[in-house]
């Protein structure tokens, strides 16, 4: 037992509570993915319309997340953990019954958003009910929870999609969310807020929610002219941000751990060049098994299971690893490795064979379950106790942020080769082409994170 502010907390629940919360999050994003080609094809949407389902999601997720990241460091942790998944699973219910693609991105921006206050509180919770020595190997289970749900989203969500429907996937994440509150409700009593007494930036979170909106929404919409207008001016945004807060007395996001921490500011670094280079291969390789391949759902799911699964056993033993060995040097090698994945994966063609993408997916998997355990270790122990929900919220809006525009730069390349048609015969050779290019500008993005990986220095360099 724990105890905070005098009230206990069982570790064994708060620690359940988390993985359960960790597991449906990223399942149901992958399933999702699986299930695109027959939300299309229900909803009668185009290919970049239906990058929105999971782009609408991304983009609250991370314009809300440094904003509710400092919010619960104020008013408590546990507060925001109950009511995110409250709100998860109100929106989540909501999608199930979408008959529209408006209705379905809308219920998919509330889910995001929900997401965004779990994602600012959950981590942060663990890591201060936990000694510190047992950080590294509570971060692996995490990660390997993550994982897991994303190795089961493509087999379950393609079996799910196949034979009830993909409605059948928001009802039954609705249900588990529900479950989740109950346990929040009943076996974590404690709060954690070692920053109650400061004041909440109000000025600096609305001018960073407008600022990363126009230019995570301007970005996505490139090339356009008034994309190419809001990417310059979310972009100058916050640039405003940056200074308004190294001025602010209590900064929703204090810019000097950026400024003074190397450590945190290049391990940040390294989580959003890696993610904006491999959250599109999903969605790109779900497209591509069934629109060009002629795969069914719960095919295209047995052959994606391959790299979370592989994931999953690598970050629960690269997290521990990382407690003994420089994260830097784990956290590098793994980018290097996603590196020969995407360059694999550019060289596919309306004839590669099904076992090509599976050794391929194998290398992703070991590579990102290398990278993101001990990438977290390094955020996470390179702070001081009050901050921990402010890095918490930092590095999940750097995942968010790279998800997006990994999402943002596979649409607009798509758009530029295809419009926005929907994917057919006519138009497959135009539409492999496509995928060729994002995942070779994805595979130089990587290359350009090994070296921030590499940069961030040894754990004194904090």
């Amino acid at each position: 037992m724990h105890a905070v502010a005098d009230r206990p907390v069982n570790r064994g629940i708060l620690l359940a509570v988390i993985l359960i919360s960790s597991f449906f999050n990223p399942f149901m994003g992958s399933a999702v993915n699986i299930a695109l080609p027959s939300i299309g094809k229900d909803l009668a949407m185009t290919a970049v319309a239906m990058s929105w389902i999971p782009m609408g999601f991304l983009l609250l997720a991370a314009v809300m997340l440094v904003p509710f990241g400092k919010l619960a460091d104020i008013v408590g942790r546990r507060k925001m953990l109950l009511w995110g998944n409250v709100g998860f699973a109100g929106a989540t219910l909501l999608c199930g019954f979408a008959t529209s693609s408006a209705l379905l991105i809308g219920a998919r921006c509330l889910q995001g958003a929900g997401s965004a206050m779990i994602l600012s509180s959950g981590m942060a919770i663990v890591i201060s009910a936990f000694p510190a020595e047992k950080r590294g190997a509570i971060i692996g289970l995490n990660t390997t929870a993550v994982y897991v749900g994303l190795s089961a989203a493509p087999l379950l969500g393609g079996l799910l999609t196949q034979s009830l429907g993909w409605q059948s996937l928001f009802f039954i994440n609705a249900a588990v969310g529900l479950l989740v509150v109950a346990g929040i409700a009943w076996g974590v009593r404690a709060e954690w807020a070692e920053a109650r007494d400061d004041r909440f930036d109000v000025t600096g979170s609305l001018v960073y929610i407008a600022s990363m909106s126009m230019l995570m929404y301007g970005f996505s919409q490139l090339p356009g002219r008034l994309a190419v207008v809001l990417t310059l001016a979310g972009s100058a945004g916050l640039v405003y941000f940056v200074a308004l807060e190294l001025r602010s007395a209590v900064p929703v996001l204090d810019m000097k751990l950026f400024r003074d921490n190397r450590i945190f500011a290049y391990s940040n670094l390294a989580a959003l060049i890696n993610y904006a280079a491999t959250f599109g291969i999903t969605f790109l390789l779900s497209l591509y098994l069934q629109s060009v391949k002629g795969l069914s759902p719960r095919d295209a799911g047995m052959i994606m299971l391959t790299q979370p699964a592989t994931m999953a056993v690598v970050a629960a033993i690269s997290g521990r690893l990382s407690d003994r060995i420089e994260p830097r040097i784990l956290s590098s090698l793994g980018m290097a490795v996603i590196v020969a994945g995407l360059v694999l994966l550019a060289f596919l063609s309306t004839t590669t064979r099904e076992p090509y993408v599976v050794v391929t997916l194998l290398i992703l998997g070991f590579g990102f379950g290398l990278f993101s355990s001990p990438n977290t270790n390094a955020v996470m122990s390179s702070v001081e106790q009050r901050f921990l929900g402010t890095a918490s919220a930092t590095l999940g809006t750097m995942r968010l942020t790279g998800q997006m525009f990994s999402m943002a730069i596979a649409a607009m390349v798509i758009h530029i080769f295809i419009g926005d048609a929907a994917i057919a015969a006519a138009n497959i050779a135009s539409f492999m082409h496509s995928v060729r290019v994002t995942f070779t500008v994805f595979a130089a993005l990587c290359l350009l994170g090994v070296f921030a990986s590499l940069a961030r220095g040894g754990r004194s360099a904090a």
